[in-house]
């Protein structure tokens, strides 16, 4: 998620990690799953005694720019 630009930020929010991601479309046919899924991947990285509150946000807007060089070619997107 985070190679695709999808995890914007991550911060310690009075001992809550809060982390703001967004999906590649309102329509997102995994938006009820990855979110979750983040959730357990920081849960499983820092320890399941933190509380992880994963925030879904829309601005700024996702775009493929926003992906990494490694996966936009992996995905077929030219490399800028």
């Amino acid at each position: 998620m985070v190679s695709l630009g999808l995890v914007y930020g991550v911060t310690d929010v009075e001992g809550t990690l809060v982390v703001e991601m967004t999906l590649t479309t309102p329509g997102c046919p995994a938006a009820e799953s990855l979110p979750e899924l983040a959730r357990a991947a920081v849960a499983d990285a820092v320890g399941s005694t933190v509380p992880v509150d994963v925030r879904v946000v829309w601005e700024p807007p996702w775009s493929p720019a926003m992906m990494d060089a490694e996966a936009a070619g992996a995905l077929g997107f030219r490399v800028r």
